[in-house]
């Protein structure tokens, strides 16, 4: 008989016996496309962030907690960097938009696995670029590649039904395989 493991617990325990690894998937390995086209290799993408905001009300008489009630959520900038080239789509995308010419663009954040093949995305819309920063120079090193930053606000991030139910369906996938036989009962 399996004994009550926790979550962690069992998924070392299914590792150990099964030959079978639940590893993490690496940070560096992914990919953005902005309106449908992969827009490069980028370095570092920050802000994939949401947060609910809430509004604290204090009910008169009960003393042993505050009320918190959903108000709205919050969307941080995403932050994209990558090495700088001779191809301007993000310089020019920057540059309409302090013309007061905003183009609104939709976009994915990929995370890859080892074959570089999906497992799950983020999807963000109605973006546009409200900052851009160039390289920082420095002769004495002649090894650092040139990024560039570009900041987008948004209107918000979300999963896809499509990555979630992937997500389901590897995860059902790698569940069913057959106990290893130290793990049958008599």
């Amino acid at each position: 008989m399996i004994p009550k493991l926790g979550l962690n617990a069992t998924f070392a325990v299914t590792k150990d016996l099964s030959g079978f690894r639940y590893d993490p998937y690496m940070a560096y390995n992914f990919v953005i496309e902005i309106d449908g086209l992969l827009t490069g290799n980028f370095a570092e993408v920050s802000g994939l962030e949401v947060e609910l905001q809430t509004e604290e009300y204090q009910e008169g008489g009960v003393n042993s907690y505050t009320h918190k009630f959903p108000t709205r959520m919050v969307y941080q900038p995403l932050v994209l960097s990558h090495g700088l080239t001779d191809i301007d789509t993000l310089w020019n995308w920057y540059q309409s938009a302090s013309e007061g010419q905003v183009q609104f663009k939709n976009g994915t954040i990929m995370l890859l696995d080892r074959r570089r093949l999906p497992v799950t995305w983020w999807n963000f819309t109605n973006a546009y670029p409200v900052k851009w920063s160039g390289p920082q120079f420095n002769a004495t090193n002649d090894s650092q590649v040139a990024i560039e930053r570009i900041e987008l606000v948004h209107q918000g991030i979300s999963k896809s039904a499509l990555a979630r139910a992937l997500a389901t369906a590897r995860s059902t996938a790698r569940d069913h395989r057959p106990w290893p036989a130290a793990w049958a009962t008599p």
